[in-house]
């Protein structure tokens, strides 16, 4: 793709996100969110791929229908109540309209259905983008709006969503539909514990950007997208194949890497707000979600690819891609646990 276009493209990416950060008014925010699916979607079907476009074509649709839900909700909400404000959403028809639109944006369940495809028909870095930067616009509308909306509602997608996720990412190979489905999980977690502390959803965003950056780098680097290219990846760098199997140990949560942390604070708190049965469901369904990381840590780490030897070998090819960005991220994804007191310290 031409430079200057890619720099107009990923400039309106920011520009829309940040006009949805920064907006009160129903209408900037829906102007955003439109700049931000605009800007992606020649990003998404950049290689003109049957399997690229079909997915830019499920993903304009879903956007724009949610799109659509949300000016219609605004609308009528400001109808009613004569303001455009976000602040003052005294409707209770928009505001689960709004809810329901917000959650098709991110991909909560049961919206969900378009991410699995959409995510598997782009390439690794395309998909990094929509499972990281596209999730802060919605999700901002969300934290903001989030005292207007039924709680039972948001604990009810909540729940949902961790339990697809881990459920949906079993019996999968392809290793952008486990990341979209882990994605979903994430969500789940995020919008679970929004009602009880805003704060926490923030730091299990800020988390799971991390982490999965940190997946679909190494992904990238080592041209992976099944999951039996997985098991031909240590022979070409086994010091990434051991920093990988850490990576996905800690989008599953487990202690003592990065994961944890969002995962004890959230349980902490569910705890605290008199939700123990809430807790215990949302711990068993990180525990889905562990078994599917689990598998592919094993194939990577403890199988050999059953590749016949007349069959291309991947590890002679050179990865031209920086290693800068993956360095960075790895280390965020695994090592940012010992600051946890610094970290209550600013959430509590």
């Amino acid at each position: 793709m031409n430079p200057y276009v890619l720099a107009t493209l990923l400039s309106s990416l920011g520009l829309g996100t940040t006009l949805t950060f920064a907006s009160s008014h129903w209408l900037l925010a829906w102007m955003g969110l439109e700049i931000n699916t605009l800007a992606i979607v020649p990003l998404m079907a950049q290689h003109h791929h049957p399997r690229a476009v079909e997915a830019t074509t499920k993903y304009f649709l879903t956007q724009a229908t949610a799109a659509a839900v949300i000016l219609f909700a605004s609308t009528t909400n400001a109808w009613t109540t004569g303001e455009w404000d976000m602040t003052n959403m005294s409707n209770p028809t928009a505001t689960a309209m709004i809810l329901a639109a917000l959650a098709l944006k991110i991909g909560l369940a049961p919206m969900h259905f378009w991410m699995p495809e959409v995510l598997q028909g782009l390439d690794l870095l395309t998909g990094l983008i929509l499972s990281t930067w596209q999730k802060l616009a919605p999700l901002a509308l969300i934290i903001q709006t989030a005292q207007a909306f039924d709680p039972l509602l948001l604990s009810a997608l909540g729940l949902t969503s961790t339990l697809v996720g881990g459920w949906g990412g079993l019996n999968q190979t392809q290793l952008r539909k486990i990341l979209a489905y882990s994605s979903i999980a994430h969500m789940g977690w995020m919008i679970i514990i929004l009602q009880y502390a805003p704060q926490l959803t923030l730091l299990a965003l800020l988390m799971y950007v991390l982490m999965t950056s940190a997946a679909f780098l190494t992904l990238k680097f080592s041209s992976a997208t099944k999951i039996n290219t997985l098991a031909t990846i240590w022979s070409k760098s086994p010091m990434l194949t051991t920093t990988a199997a850490l990576v996905l140990l800690s989008l599953g949560g487990l202690p003592p890497l990065t994961g944890f942390m969002p995962k004890w604070f959230i349980l902490q708190e569910l705890a605290k707000q008199g939700l123990p049965l809430t807790a215990t469901v949302m711990a068993l369904a990180a525990l889905i979600s562990l078994y599917f990381y689990l598998r592919l840590c094993y194939t990577m780490t403890l199988t050999i690819s059953p590749n016949i030897t007349t069959s291309t070998t991947p590890w002679r090819t050179q990865a031209t891609q920086s290693s800068l960005p993956l360095a960075m991220s790895t280390v965020m994804a695994l090592g940012l646990l010992p600051i946890t007191p610094a970290i209550m310290m600013l959430v509590y």
